[in-house]
């Protein structure tokens, strides 16, 4: 969808003017990806390189979308370390990084193919032996633009033409429903404790979650030190996508409105659980990003397009989308007017 990568490049110029204002060289925007899609053979190129191993320099790694609301000071911090010359990083998310610095990054020369960022913080830690700290805590930099939705929760501008007149009415209906203390709000897929606990002291609604597929982008074999006994990884798996299986996509909206009175639900959960972990067989982007976006005339896979009217549908607001969402997006839905 032309409107997030739109929203993405504008990202892309604001942090790279601000890491050349924190005194970064060779600030880079890297548009188109290589056609292979894999970062992993774009990273070994870079460490590789004469600007690496002539000068010794660091490396700081970052999507388009990473990090919108980072701040001058958490930058600085990314800096510190890709410039310390040690074998060392800092990753937003070490179990599922958007940015992360290395201070030695020749040691990527030997990074296998990979598709994505997530993992990397994994693979310096437990294969290339450096030692990897992470903001965790810090939930504005867990953000990232991966979705439209993420770009309205965010405040930030899209095309006039993307109607976001129904995903922001349901917001607005699923903060008044927190904002009730006899009500019930679901939150389920890839959210974390450390949401809960902002919704437990922030939120006067009760929470009934579902922790379900942390790690389904950032898992993967390479990046785990190497076992005596490998354990084939367990396919990813839904309680609320157990259900859907047995009852249709059509009938979200009426289970969601047994369980609370508004739910905030990881589609991506629903889909890996149904497809698999690998999103190249899930239904296209656009697909994805309109069914965030609760507009289901225009998705055209016809599971998610049922999946997604009936969460527009619902006797309860349902909001729909991926990690953002019902992550850190919790607070931005929830906290504070757009």
């Amino acid at each position: 969808m032309r409107a997030l990568h739109d929203a993405q490049t504008r990202n892309a110029r604001r942090l790279a003017a601000a890491f050349e204002a924190g005194g970064a060289e060779d600030v880079v925007v890297a548009t188109p990806r290589r056609e292979d899609g894999s970062l992993g053979a774009l990273l070994r190129e870079i460490a590789t390189s004469s600007a690496i191993g002539a000068g010794g320099r660091g490396l700081v790694v970052l999507g388009a979308g990473s990090v919108p609301l980072a701040t001058a000071a958490d930058l600085h911090r990314f800096l510190e370390v890709a410039a310390s010359g040690e074998r060392r990083a800092l990753a937003n998310n070490r179990y599922s990084a958007d940015i992360i610095a290395i201070g030695r990054p020749e040691a990527l020369a030997e990074l296998p193919d990979l598709r994505a960022d997530n993992a990397i913080p994994r693979w310096l830690h437990e294969v290339a032996g450096f030692d990897v700290y992470d903001f965790g805590s810090l939930w504005r930099l867990a953000i990232d633009l991966d979705s439209p939705l993420d770009v309205v929760l965010t405040g930030g501008p899209l095309d006039a033409s993307i109607d976001t007149g129904v995903v922001r009415r349901q917001i607005d209906r699923v903060r008044e429903v927190s904002r009730d203390r006899r009500a019930e709000l679901v939150v389920a897929g890839r959210t974390s404790a450390a949401t809960l606990r902002w919704l437990e002291r922030s939120m006067s609604s009760r929470t009934r979650a579902l922790i379900e597929e942390r790690g389904l982008r950032a898992s993967a074999p390479f990046a785990e030190a190497p076992r005596d006994r490998p354990t084939p990884p367990r396919p990813p798996i839904s309680v609320l996508g157990l259900a859907l299986d047995d009852l249709g996509p059509e009938a979200l909206g009426s289970i969601v409105a047994r369980l609370g009175d508004a739910a905030m639900l990881d589609s991506r959960v629903l889909l890996a659980h149904r497809l698999g972990a690998d999103d190249r067989d899930w239904p296209t982007a656009e697909d994805r990003f309109a069914s965030d976006l609760l507009l289901p005339d225009q998705v055209g896979d016809p599971w998610l397009r049922s999946l997604t009217k009936s969460a527009r549908d619902a006797a309860v607001p349902v909001l729909l989308g991926g990690h953002t969402l019902v992550g850190p997006g919790v607070r931005l839905a929830l906290g504070r007017r757009r």
